[in-house]
């Protein structure tokens, strides 16, 4: 962090999460001057479903802003600036007063199943945006959760003003105004600018046609103004009156424009439990394997490819838990990262971990299968293996995983000349020498690690005026620190592994399903 040594203008980043929401200010050449978290909890109804209060974020919000500003003593009329991500397909339901209807529907909530099953069995162009057509509609997606919601509790529905994705949810309590965001509609909700908009037909026979009446009309690109911040909500935050709001995005994203992803070639990776993985296209292209390309859904005139693992550091974090109590519990008592402990033990282990293969899949796969049924699956094991070779063989696969999507990114014409990755994962410099040994291409380290919230203020710099576009203020506030080059000679040595990672699932698919059936 550094010291403010003047009055500004400073910038609000706040970054709503799954377990709490941040707030950061930074300054105008990106450098970060404070964070602080808030957090909330998320309750299971019912087994698949996942709920959050609005007004439990709303208290974490507040505490947040007010505990950065006494922290820096920054008055709020220094701020110059607002934006913000959330996490997306999180579903609220509003009234015409804008006040919530009933809790939010969380994103990893798939109790709208039988609505996406539904997209299955119709030809429409929505469906390129699902690998081309050829992989299944994920039920997190935002149509089907509105279905779900006509079609289970009708009273709620009808009653809704508003059915808006989170982003839209902060925009309202921040401005008054509906918006929707182009992240959120191009990725999550089938909008497709190119081919004239909504696919209204495809919404029909979801069974949520007439959802457009609850979908504000007014779509905003990143980093556009939205209004200014209301009195209510500047008495709320300790906030001025009238400071400038930008329109916002979904996190992973936020994250991508804080890794300085914005032009065609890089790829982010966003790490932490799972992996986001996402880059920008200057044409549409569409196939298996990976998610869009969405138009317009980062930049204008761009196309945005997604792909991503369920599970990544989860896993890793599954076998610090279970096999590697006594590692972590020293690292505990000694104020040592156990995770540090274990790359240091496992650093004598050689490419391949004598041919121990791990599938990552532990909470299914996202891409290139899309597959909820999908398991984790590991084969090689010999009497002699090792708890290191264990671990590492996690770290391998889960650089497999992502070198699977390059390969599916690849396959229809996006090529990846780097990566910029974020998040836990890049405390390992070995695991992060270890992704670009597989894939075979550079990782890019940047100065703020926190990219996310970074993102969300380069979108506050150009919605405050401050910068000309979101290219422009990411020339002036990201910056690069490192850069990993893959090793000639290791990434040769790992390409037999990698081909026996991707054809582990393929063959065993049909068990995997079987099983996951029978414990149902």
């Amino acid at each position: 962090m550094v010291s403010p040594v003047y009055e500004g203008p400073y910038l609000l980043g706040i970054d709503f999460g799954t377990e709490s929401c941040r707030a950061a200010i930074f300054d105008l050449a990106g450098h970060p001057i404070a964070f602080t978290a808030a957090p909330y909890t998320t309750t299971h109804p019912r087994p698949g479903q996942a709920e959050q209060s609005p007004d439990d974020w709303w208290d974490a919000l507040r505490a947040a802003v007010h505990r950065v500003l006494n922290e820096t003593a920054i008055p709020g009329r220094h701020i110059a600036g607002i934006s913000y991500d959330a996490t997306t397909m999180t579903i609220v339901a509003m009234d015409a007063n804008g006040q919530e209807l009933r809790p939010a529907i969380m994103w990893m909530d798939v109790r709208a199943s039988g609505q996406a099953a539904r997209a299955e069995t119709i030809d429409h162009w929505a469906r390129l945006y699902n690998g081309g057509g050829t992989m299944g509609a994920t039920a997190e997606w935002y149509p089907f959760k509105a279905a779900w919601l006509k079609e289970n509790e009708p009273e709620v529905y009808k009653a809704a003003h508003r059915l808006v994705d989170a982003p839209e949810w902060l925009t309202h309590k921040l401005t008054g105004e509906w918006t929707l965001n182009i992240n959120s509609a191009a990725l999550r909700m089938y909008y497709n600018r190119d081919k004239g908009g909504w696919p209204v037909e495809f919404y029909e026979h979801i069974g949520c046609g007439d959802v457009f009446d609850k979908i504000p009309e007014r779509i905003l690109d990143l980093g556009m103004p939205v209004g200014g911040l209301t009195a209510a909500a500047a008495g709320d935050l300790g906030l001025l009156p009238g400071t400038p709001v930008a329109q916002g995005c979904a996190d992973a994203w936020a994250g991508q424009i804080g890794l300085g992803v914005v032009e065609p070639g890089k790829t982010a990776i966003i790490t932490g439990s799972s992996h986001v993985i996402t880059g920008q296209s200057p044409k549409p292209l569409h196939g298996s394997g990976f998610f869009g390309a969405y138009t317009d859904g980062v930049l204008p005139g761009q196309y945005t490819c997604e792909g991503g693992l369920v599970s990544s550091g989860s896993v890793l974090k599954w076998f610090k838990d279970n096999f590697a109590a006594d590692v972590a519990s020293a690292a505990e008592r000694l104020g040592y990262n156990p995770y540090k402990i274990l790359d240091e033990r496992s650093a004598h282990v050689p490419v391949g971990s004598n041919g121990l293969i791990i599938n990552e899949y532990f909470q299914g796969n996202r891409t290139p299968y899309t597959d909820s049924k999908a398991r984790g699956i590991v084969w090689g094991l010999t009497l002699g293996t090792t708890p290191e070779e264990f671990y590492r063989a996690i770290q391998e696969a889960v650089c497999y995983g992502t070198a699977h999507v390059l390969r599916a990114f690849g396959d229809a014409g996006f090529a990846t000349t780097e990566l910029v990755a974020c998040g836990g994962a890049t405390k390992s410099r070995d695991w992060m020498q270890m992704h670009a040994d597989v894939t075979g291409v550079p990782v890019t380290l940047t100065e703020v690690g926190d990219a996310v919230v970074l993102g969300s203020c380069v979108l506050a710099a150009v919605g405050a005026g401050q910068y000309s576009s979101i290219q422009d203020a990411v020339r002036n506030m990201v910056r690069e620190t490192d850069r990993i080059e893959p090793r000639p000679d290791v990434h040769e040595e790992y390409r037999f592994y990698l081909e026996k990672y991707m054809e582990t699932y393929p063959r065993l698919r049909a068990l995997s399903h079987g099983m996951v059936d029978h414990l149902v």
